[in-house]
């Protein structure tokens, strides 16, 4: 679970659109709408975070269950998720046979995100319709 969590992170999330860019035309273009949906859905992920104030999944004493690193304390909405989800969505629009691997890694890194303890059921969900909605607006901008 613990790689599957991280291909929701900055560093992969952000490669894989950088990865898009040399090749020019509609890949390029992908690419292009990844980063943009990634840096839109990430916006909304921190202020929501600082807004919300939500703490992560602890037991009974307050003392936090997540099983790996976690880079701030706020739970809502999971910005993995997000991320995932806003590739996911451009993939998809680019490309419907994407949907075949772009929604089950998707998936799969949103229940990675719970399995580790690091985020409760309603921070991914917010953070799946986050990451859609980033990827809708930017491949609006895009076009």
């Amino acid at each position: 679970m613990r790689w599957i969590t991280h291909l929701g992170g900055a560093c992969a999330t952000i490669a894989i659109g950088l990865a898009l860019l040399p090749f020019g035309g509609a890949t390029a273009r992908l690419g292009a709408t990844m980063l943009v949906a990634n840096a839109l859905s990430h916006a909304a992920v921190q202020v929501l975070k600082r807004t919300v104030v939500r703490t992560r999944p602890c037991d009974g004493s307050g003392q936090p269950l997540a099983v790996v690193d976690v880079p701030d304390p706020f739970s809502f909405p999971s910005g993995h998720t997000a991320a995932a989800t806003a590739l996911a969505a451009c993939a998809i629009l680019a490309d419907p046979l994407a949907a075949l691997v772009a929604v089950p890694l998707a998936l799969l890194v949103g229940y990675s995100r719970i399995r580790l303890r690091v985020h409760h059921l309603s921070d991914v969900i917010a953070g799946a319709l986050l990451g859609l909605g980033g990827a809708l607006a930017a491949a609006r901008l895009i076009g």
